[in-house]
């Protein structure tokens, strides 16, 4: 019960609360100080650390049991000022005037806290220096949990230094165990707030607990660890959040300094961190102290108490005889067994049965179809949807000189000229298959078949050993790749069968068969080679053709023009034969007539062009020759300029 100094203020000397306020006071404040001290000091590592080693489990662990210790220390905070009201109030301050000079604060927290108070007066006066520091611790503590809250973290290995903090972790864990112990015994007539204090110690205690079996159990393959190191932030962080919203709510309530204060830092979510826990009893007793609600005197209530537990019977009845309603979904099929005996198997729909555990159906597919792969990558990288309009994705490339993720190397035969040797190809082969449809396959497949890819892929494996040992890489990449998949589809289903595993070979495909990608560019430059060479024998030969031909074209026009001209030759002799002979008869039959006609005909063909000057001898007499003036005649012209012209002249 909250005093009021205006009403009974002169009876507060002989409250146990107000006698020990003191003593009180000086150990929530060494406890405050090394608490927060420890606090600073974790989120200061954890600062350190995560600059090395961000993905490991040290910062989240460290920052999430530093916000525990923060909680704890906005708890002792929140004490501290309600003790050091009663003990102001049992022990007060004498008024001095302005000529005195005032004492100031004993020790350093106090003169801190004197300090701040001088600093923010009036802020303190409106809200109060209790809230501020109940609300600031709470507001960091959720704020370091929610920078290092993660669940994607890797685990790592730790060390000895885990074993250490893990040793650090239980010691202090246990101080503080001793530390509750204490104030959970602790009269609530003398120490009011010990419970509140023993509740808020419980969150710290559970959660260094957990922190040091994170760090006991921490290893490279274990992922819980790290999983708990993060989750072990909600603990406190859900105190902190409920601090922080009372130190909001405490805004509106009405402060009067002649009333005593209550402590703010009561968390109703610490309170639950008992045993057995009762957390309804404690909800109606935060309803009865806050808001003067009794529940105990509701009549609903009390029948609700007393109709509990048969209500909650039936239902469990209810819920269990409903158990043996199943609803298989469209593409399933359901296996009923009866006492662990398969009975018959169930179509898409409702279907009754007996309850669990004494009938059970076995969920099996109905028509699904898969596609399978040979051979899988040890870390296959989930697929990323890529954008129609842009650029083709990694998977679809399919070159020989790059590695896919579903190739399998494999042995097959070749040979060299005489000698046997071997090769290896890399290959991609998918099955499509699908549970078969009859009732006789779904048992197999259930029954007989403890992971059905597993069982696919290692009889594929074993066939394609047995069919690609007879076969060789020209016929592989030739005319054998067109009934491959045929075969290999035929042979995987036919063993199968034989294993009664109830699976159908719906197709088989063959993606890629290839040297490997290290090989690919020796291959590439083989076959370059033997085209180089092919180009080349095709270009030497018509070269060859080429100049046969040529030759051939000149022999047959060489003799095409020998035999014209022997032709052209012969023809011009039996012409001149013809005409001698023609010459000859004409000379016989017309004697001298024919030769001076002869002569004539050759003499007019010969002077045809040239100018003639006839003279006659018989002109002017025999005593008189005729007179010729050769003035009228010009030489012929002469290109030789050292050459002299004759004056022309007469002459007789």
């Amino acid at each position: 019960m909250q005093v009021d100094l205006d009403v009974d203020g002169t009876q507060v000397t002989g409250l146990p609360r107000f006698q020990q306020a003191a003593a009180q006071g000086r150990r929530l404040r060494r406890l405050a100080m090394g608490l927060g001290g420890l606090a600073v000091v974790g989120v200061v590592l954890a600062f350190f650390v995560g600059l090395f080693a961000s993905q490991s489990l040290w910062p989240a662990l460290l920052v999430n049991l530093s916000a525990a210790l923060l909680v704890l220390v906005a708890g002792l905070q929140s004490a501290w000022w309600v003790t050091d009201w009663r003990a102001r109030v049992i022990n007060p301050v004498v008024p001095v005037t302005a000529a005195e000079e005032t004492p100031g604060p004993d020790g350093w927290y106090e003169r801190l806290l004197d300090r701040l108070s001088r600093r923010s007066l009036h802020v303190l006066g409106q809200i109060g220096a209790a809230t501020l520091w109940l609300g600031g611790l709470a507001l960091l503590a959720l704020l370091g949990i929610e920078q290092v809250w993660s669940l994607t973290l890797q685990p790592t290995a730790v060390g000895l230094s885990a074993s250490v903090c893990a040793a650090i972790a239980l010691l202090l864990a246990f101080g503080l165990l001793v530390l509750e112990r204490q104030l959970a015994q602790e009269n609530p007539a003398q120490w009011p707030e010990a419970g509140a204090l023993a509740q808020l110690s419980r969150v710290t205690i559970i959660s260094l607990v957990l922190g040091a079996l994170c760090l006991l159990f921490a290893s490279e393959n274990s992922v819980w660890p790290v999983r708990l190191a993060v989750l072990i932030g909600i603990l406190p962080g859900l105190v902190a959040a409920e601090l922080l919203l009372r130190a909001v709510l405490s805004l509106f309530s009405p402060r009067r300094e002649q009333l005593e204060p209550v402590l703010l830092a009561r968390s109703f979510v610490a309170d639950l961190l008992r045993w057995p826990p009762q957390p309804l009893l404690a909800l109606q007793h935060e309803l009865h102290n806050r808001f003067g609600i009794d529940l105990r005197q509701i009549w609903a209530f009390s029948y609700m108490r007393r109709a509990f537990l048969p209500v909650l019977v039936l239902v469990a009845a209810v819920g269990w005889l409903l158990t043996g309603i199943h609803e298989i979904p469209l593409q399933s099929r359901g296996i009923y067994e009866r006492f662990g005996k398969p009975v018959q198997v169930f179509g898409p729909g409702l279907h009754a049965g007996l309850p669990w555990p004494l009938g059970r159906v076995l969920s099996v597919e109905n028509g699904v179809v898969h596609e399978l792969a040979t051979s899988v990558g040890e870390n296959p990288v989930p697929v990323q949807p890529d954008p129609a309009e842009g650029p083709a994705p990694i998977t679809a490339n399919r070159l020989w000189d790059a590695s896919h993720v579903n190739d399998k190397s494999q042995v097959i035969a070749s040979s060299r000229g005489e000698q046997q040797s071997f090769q290896i190809v890399n290959m991609d082969v998918r099955f499509v298959y699908r549970i078969g449809l009859s009732d006789q396959a779904a048992l197999a497949a259930t029954y007989n078949s403890a992971d059905v890819p597993t069982l696919i892929r290692s009889t594929a494996s074993r066939i394609l050993v047995h069919d690609f040992a007879s076969r060789t890489l020209d016929g592989l990449l030739g005319q054998d790749r067109v009934g491959l998949a045929d075969e290999i589809g035929r042979a995987v289903q036919s063993d199968l069968q034989k294993l009664d595993s109830g699976v159908e070979i719906l197709a088989t495909v063959v993606e890629a068969i290839h040297p490997p990608a290290g090989a690919a560019n020796a291959y590439h430059s083989v076959q370059a080679a033997q085209i180089g060479a092919q180009a080349l024998i095709s270009r030497e030969r018509g070269a060859a053709a080429e100049a046969s031909n040529q030759a051939q074209l000149q022999a047959s026009l060489a003799r095409d023009q020998a035999t014209a001209n022997a032709h052209e030759t012969s023809s011009t002799a039996r012409a001149a034969d013809l005409k001698f002979s023609a010459e000859q008869k004409a000379y016989a039959s017309a004697g001298q007539a024919f030769v001076l006609e002869q002569y004539l005909s050759q003499l007019s063909q010969g002077l045809g062009k040239a100018k003639l000057l006839v003279l006659d001898h018989r002109l002017g007499g025999s005593s008189n020759a005729p007179t010729i003036d050769l003035r009228t005649f010009t030489l012929p012209a002469d290109p030789s300029p050292a050459r002299t012209t004759a004056q022309p002249g007469a002459t007789h």
